[in-house]
C-alpha cells in the first residue's frame, strides 16, 4: 500500500515534481523568451526529447526533463541529443541537487507555472543540413498536432 506523501509547514503534501510539471513550466519560460515549443520531439535519431524548442533565428534549444536524480542517474541516452541542438537544458525541479548535473550543459529549474534558467547552455551550431532536416520533421509535427486537434478523426 501506498503512503501519501509528507505534510508541509503549509498543511500542503510536498511531492516529487511530474515531468509533465516541469515541461509544462519550460514551455511557459521559452514562450516568454519568444521560442515556440513541441514536447516529445521525435529526432531523426529514433530518439525523442521532452521538450524541443525553436527561436525566432532558427536554433534549437533541447530540454531533457529529470524529477529526481534516480531518473537522470537511470537514464544515458541525453548525449544523443547533443548532435541535434544548438543548445541543451536539464530541467530539474528546485530540490534537485545541481552538483548531480554534468558542468557543460545548460539548467533550468522549473515548476508547473514557470522556469528560469539557472546556468545558460553552452552553444555548438549544427550543421546547415541537419537544421534544414530538424526545422521542416518541426514543422511538419507542429502541423499534425493541430490537425490532429481540428479533427480527432485524423
Amino acid at each position: 500500500m501506498n503512503s501519501p506523501p509528507p505534510a508541509v509547514a503549509d498543511g500542503s503534501t510536498a511531492e516529487r515534481p511530474r515531468a509533465a510539471d516541469l515541461a509544462r513550466g519550460v514551455s511557459r519560460l521559452f514562450d516568454s523568451m519568444g521560442c515556440r515549443v513541441l514536447i516529445e520531439f521525435p529526432l531523426g535519431n529514433g530518439r525523442r526529447v521532452d521538450v524541443a524548442a525553436l527561436d525566432r533565428r532558427g536554433t534549437f534549444i533541447v530540454v531533457e526533463i529529470k524529477s529526481s536524480l534516480a531518473d537522470y542517474r537511470t537514464d544515458g541516452k541525453w548525449p544523443e541529443y547533443l548532435a541535434f541542438c544548438d543548445a541543451f537544458y536539464f530541467a530539474v525541479g528546485s530540490d534537485f541537487p545541481l552538483t548531480a548535473l554534468p558542468a557543460d550543459v545548460g539548467v533550468i529549474v522549473a515548476d508547473a507555472y514557470h522556469g528560469a534558467v539557472v546556468r545558460p547552455s553552452p552553444t555548438a551550431p549544427i550543421s546547415p543540413a541537419r537544421r534544414k532536416a530538424l526545422t521542416l520533421r518541426f514543422a511538419r509535427t507542429a502541423a499534425a498536432r493541430l490537425q490532429g486537434l481540428l479533427d480527432p478523426r485524423r
